[in-house]
């Protein structure tokens, strides 16, 4: 199959990258720029783990032609470090033990960031109805709520 030359704008960074149209947003982060933080799952867009964030809206890359967001903004979890550091979600889920084994936490913090950026101070039903789309099999969920509540009152 031709490959195109496709323009990705991810986590503040061109990335010029060959491939073939019919590559996923999932394969082009993992295998060609070697952002492996977004998990691949189902592989059928149904647990969330790959959720990236492209112009601020949690998008399921593995169901997500990378040509279909050239010229997008994309974000991963390798990009909500600040200065290295992890940022106040990220920080939150640590503290509150909202990794379990951590396979889904990347797609629930992308998520969860999408949602404090549009509702700084969410309520617990708006949090339960951000992350209803990324299945954690470890949880019931409480330790993850309270991760993005604590991130949120945090922002305050």
């Amino acid at each position: 199959m031709a490959k195109q030359l496709l323009s990705l704008n991810v986590n503040g960074r061109t990335h010029d990258v060959a491939a073939p149209g019919s590559a996923l947003l999932l394969e082009v982060l993992r295998d060609q720029l070697g952002l492996s933080g977004t998990k691949q799952g189902c592989d059928g867009g149904e647990c969330g783990a790959c959720t990236v964030l492209v112009d601020d809206q949690p998008r399921l890359a593995c169901i997500t032609l990378a040509a279909s967001v050239a010229g997008r903004r994309i974000e991963t979890i390798e990009g909500l470090t600040e200065s290295g550091r992890m940022s106040r979600l990220q920080q939150a889920f640590h503290e509150k033990l909202g990794t379990q084994c951590g396979f889904c936490t990347p797609g629930m913090v992308m998520a969860a960031e999408a949602l404090l950026r549009r509702e700084p101070n969410p309520t617990e039903a708006q949090i339960r109805t951000a992350l209803s789309g990324n299945i954690c099999r470890c949880t019931g969920y409480v330790k993850i709520i309270e991760s993005v509540q604590t991130a949120a009152e945090a922002r305050a």
